[in-house]
């Protein structure tokens, strides 16, 4: 937490600094879209949402953003600087449209990104320094019994990280590695390392170049207790708006792996969902 608020800290003094010098033209603060597009298939990444577990009664709503504070451009670059903030929460499905709050997890950090932009290829690195904690919340608590639901009683889950992701890009297919380091975790008998591969790819329109069919993987391997396990998202599905920018997603994922919800971490699951989601 502390290096976090200190990266922050720096970042407000190099922005006041910026801010009492003359603007460049090639410089914009706050802008409007996001210099690196999340990555379609990563769990990480900023959704406004929710998925259907398919054959199961939760839900899953994603809450989150990230916001580009600072861009510099120049040439065929840009560097960029900004801020995120999720939360992505499970719910359980009951009858007269209830939806008890089981688990929530949130993140909060800031990034950077560097990206180079060709007529038809894409290459670029993102950084992100963040927070994440999960907490147990009172859907989970079975007030008649004054037990916690499975038996599982609330325990506590934090990690603080710092992640890379270089990617490459040629047209609309974009390849990616990841690497992260927990800087902290509790409980500090996990790993501290994890890495990644994907892709995501968006086919060329039809009816309109506002209608996208897509296509995205990301394999995780984490570090647990004593051994390296692996997860794997499947996402396909159609954007409305334009595939490099904001719009509007129907798709349907496969998941395999553990919990992505830190209260449940140790919990091996497997499902498929249909969402919906809210694109930046």
């Amino acid at each position: 937490m502390q290096l976090l608020l200190l990266f922050f800290l720096s970042f407000l003094i190099f922005s006041e600094t910026f801010s009492q010098s003359e603007i460049s033209p090639k410089t914009e603060w706050f802008p409007s879209n996001l210099n690196i597009q999340p990555f379609t298939a990563n769990f990480l990444e900023p959704k406004a949402g929710f998925s259907y577990l398919l054959g199961r009664r939760e839900i899953r709503l994603d809450i989150g953003t990230s916001a580009d504070i600072y861009h510099y451009a120049e040439d065929n670059s840009q560097i960029s600087f900004g801020a995120d903030l999720f939360t992505y929460t499970r719910l359980r499905g009951e009858s007269e449209f209830h939806f008890p709050v089981e688990a929530i997890d949130y993140l909060f950090g800031i990034n950077g990104s560097y990206k180079v932009a060709g007529e038809e290829n894409e290459f670029g690195i993102r950084v992100r320094l963040s927070h994440i904690s999960a907490h147990f919340a009172d859907g989970h608590y079975d007030s008649r019994l004054g037990v916690w639901e499975d038996e599982r009683n609330p325990r506590t889950y934090s990690r603080e990280f710092i992640e890379l992701f270089p990617y490459y890009k040629i047209k609309n297919l974009r390849g990616y590695i990841g690497f992260t380091y927990l800087i902290h975790v509790t409980p500090k008998r996990l790993g501290k390392d994890i890495y990644q591969v994907g892709f995501d790819y968006f086919l060329p329109s039809f009816i309109s170049d506002f209608i996208r069919p897509f296509a995205a993987y990301d394999f995780k391997l984490t570090h647990m207790v004593n051994a390296y396990l692996g997860s794997n998202i499947f996402t396909a599905g159609i954007k409305l708006g334009r595939y490099n920018s904001k719009g509007f997603s129907i798709l349907l994922s496969y998941y395999s792996g553990k919990s992505v919800h830190g209260e449940y971490f140790d919990v091996t699951e497997n499902y498929s969902s249909l969402g919906f989601n809210v694109d930046l």
